[in-house]
């Protein structure tokens, strides 16, 4: 009889469902509070168990689908940094938590919050630059690319360690790259410094990619902010400006836009310049209505690479890209895989470990479209569509970030 009164109390206790401060805080706090907080993209706060509460049902349905966190790379190849994936056992708790009642439990058992600088995903910067003024997003209707020009009055060359880009109304902006315009480079001078400019020829290819000046930095719904090891960054010579590429989707009602952009500066000059490179097939036309268009972009490599990052980018019809190293052995292996892209969650994949490439590998990035009528973000399964700028045109782009060592000074020419 004492062994059955010993025995009862134990087998309560590890029955006893998780509560929010010891269990389910703790995966917040690491996996879904830098977008869920006030001010962020996030649509509610995530912070406290008040604000939590009334979202329990929505947070297991939507964690069970893997709806959220948004994380879409195959985890059959390549480990990254940056996976926000719940595992098995996370997701377990989340649902027994929810179906429980979402209880409570002791404010003691909380851990420690997380440290956010206000406004910013990236320590307090060293420098903001935006926009002059707001440029109006009408509520319907086609807005051309927009290039804003920020000179940054840098006297002397900066390295970039983090950068961040804020519009003030995330809504509707459907991406945004920022080019390093160098003083050498006569790529859009014809633009006024701060005001929003269209080039004469909408959808030239030599806009698009910048002119062949650098990229500093890309946003898109869900992007966290880069952040580069403390020996890595990206440079801004001296007399450069900032030249912002916007893409403003209308949403239904009249707005305004405002971006800023943060810089923390290296603190020790850099033993890596990280560089944005892309492999880009913009020759194609994807029929009416066929459901697994191929589109296939390739580049080769003369030197040994280390790539730190894979970024693909296609519009509403995009279903799947590949990203393939094709080695000098004859060899190949997949390096990112996603299967299920998702035009509203474009995010960068940062391997764990660099992805050392030999001498003369080459890289394929296999896209695939749906023109059918069974892709729901289609706008149109009639139309034939081909390479532009708007949502409803398409484009296949495999960005990638690679670190390249820095000679010491006298040794050749930095980055080179």
């Amino acid at each position: 009889m004492k062994l059955l009164v010993l025995f009862l109390p134990l087998a309560a206790t590890a029955a006893a469902p998780p509560t929010f401060y010891k269990d389910i805080q703790p995966i917040l706090q690491t996996h879904c509070q830098e977008c869920h907080r006030l001010g962020e993209i996030g649509p509610m706060a995530l912070s406290s168990y008040k604000e939590v509460r009334p979202w329990a049902s929505s947070i297991k349905e939507n964690v069970l689908l893997k709806k959220m966190p948004p994380w879409f790379a195959d985890p059959h190849f390549g480990k990254f940094s940056n996976d926000r994936s719940l595992s098995a056992e996370q997701i377990e708790l989340i649902r027994v938590w929810a179906d429980s009642g979402a209880p409570e439990g002791n404010p003691k058992d909380a851990p420690m919050p997380p440290k956010f600088v206000e406004g910013w995903n990236i320590p307090t910067p060293d420098v903001v630059l935006q926009m002059p003024q707001a440029f109006p997003i009408p509520a319907t209707g086609k807005v051309d690319y927009q290039y804003i020009v920020l000179p940054t009055k840098f006297t002397e060359d900066k390295w970039v360690q983090m950068s961040e880009t804020r519009p003030s109304d995330r809504s509707v902006v459907h991406h945004m790259v920022v080019f390093v315009r160098t003083p050498d480079s006569k790529w859009l001078r014809e633009a006024q410094p701060g005001v929003p400019f269209v080039p004469a020829e909408t959808g030239n290819l030599l806009n698009i990619g910048g002119g062949g000046n650098e990229i500093l930095t890309v946003y898109t719904p869900g992007m966290v902010p880069d952040a580069w090891k403390p020996n890595q960054g990206k440079l801004i010579p001296a007399g450069s400006d900032l030249v912002l590429q916007v893409h403003y989707t209308p949403k239904g009602k009249p707005t305004e836009d405002q971006t800023k952009i943060g810089l923390v500066f290296s603190k020790e000059p850099p033993t890596e310049r990280i560089r944005s490179i892309a492999s880009n097939n913009s020759r194609f036309t994807i029929p009416p209505n066929d459901p697994n268009y191929e589109v296939v972009g390739k580049m080769q490599f003369r030197n040994e690479t280390r790539i730190i990052s894979f970024f693909p980018h296609m519009h509403l019809r995009g279903k799947d890209f590949e990203y393939k190293a094709f080695y000098p052995t004859g060899e190949s292996s997949v390096l990112l895989k996603v299967p299920n892209y998702n035009f509203n969650w474009q995010l960068a994949y940062k391997p764990t470990e660099p992805v050392v490439l030999p001498p003369g590998t080459r890289i394929e990035c296999t896209a695939h479209f749906d023109n059918s009528p069974n892709n729901p973000a289609n706008p149109d399964p009639s139309a034939t569509v081909k390479f532009g700028e708007q949502s409803w045109e398409e484009m296949s782009i495999g960005f990638l970030d690679i670190a390249v060592p820095i000679p010491p000074k006298g040794v050749g020419r930095s980055g080179d």
